[in-house]
């Protein structure tokens, strides 16, 4: 334990909480042509096997280019806190396959279903792709994370209501007096927000900007695509293990 929160800390220093690309800089994102999503899914009951997904869009249009699915078997134990050291490796190795076999669909930018920066040791799964690979990261969170004095209570639910087109947000704000993300309208149909926090590369407010870009409906479009694709692989696996019994 003592290590990983060591190593975690290490990781930590090494996230860049700003713009380092230039299509970053332009308000319609010109330059920006590949968008990754990825997530990692588990069978129903099953806490060891998962799929882990990526997917690639072209931007702005939001087609897939690219999908590659694995089944794979985690090996690091669950640890609160430390979630991404268990699901990191999984998605980094998909990342890099597609680095090795075409690197030219690389994604320039990658979406995480999950937490960057708005974390419990403002470290999360989001941060730890981007670090270890190099590559812009956000994190997209459909559920909020209390933490850090950040919580679903009345003043919260105030400000939901107070969102009133899509693209609309607000701060959240730890007790610290920290911005560890923005609670995001994304879509005008949708009055119930996405929490998006910096990974990696990328300020907060770029970071805003692409997931609502990306949005044709709630959840941006790269982790809506990836989940699709997910599941399913996922049913197919399951569909074949049952099938094996």
């Amino acid at each position: 334990m003592q290590s990983l929160d060591s190593e975690q800390a290490s990781l930590r220093q090494q996230v860049v909480e700003e713009d380092t690309e230039e299509w970053q800089r332009s308000l319609n994102f010109s330059g920006l042509e590949r968008v990754g999503g990825v997530d990692l899914s588990f069978i129903k009951g099953d806490d060891v096997n998962a799929c882990a997904q990526l997917v690639v869009l072209s931007y702005p249009d939001l087609e897939v280019l690219y999908e590659d699915s694995q089944m794979v078997t985690l090996t690091a134990p669950y640890i609160a806190g430390f979630l991404a050291f268990r699901e990191t490796p999984c998605l980094l190795d998909a990342l890099q396959r597609l680095e090795k076999s075409q690197p030219a669909l690389l994604p320039q930018v990658v979406l995480v279903d999950g937490n960057g920066l708005f974390h419990y040791r403002e470290f999360g799964l989001a941060c730890h792709l981007g670090v270890l690979s190099g590559l812009p990261c956000v994190g997209v969170a459909k559920n909020l994370l209390q933490v850090q004095g950040v919580a679903k209570d009345n003043e919260h639910q105030s400000q939901i209501a107070a969102l009133q087109k899509g693209g609309d947000s607000f701060p959240l704000t730890a007790a610290s007096g920290k911005v560890l993300g923005k609670a995001l309208r994304s879509s005008d149909s949708s009055s119930k927000p996405v929490y998006v926090s910096v990974g990696h590369k990328i300020s907060l407010d770029t970071a805003v900007r692409l997931t609502h870009s990306c949005c044709r409906y709630r959840v941006p479009e790269p982790i809506r695509q990836v989940h699709k694709h997910t599941h399913t692989h996922t049913h197919k696996q399951t569909d074949a293990h049952i099938k094996s019994l």
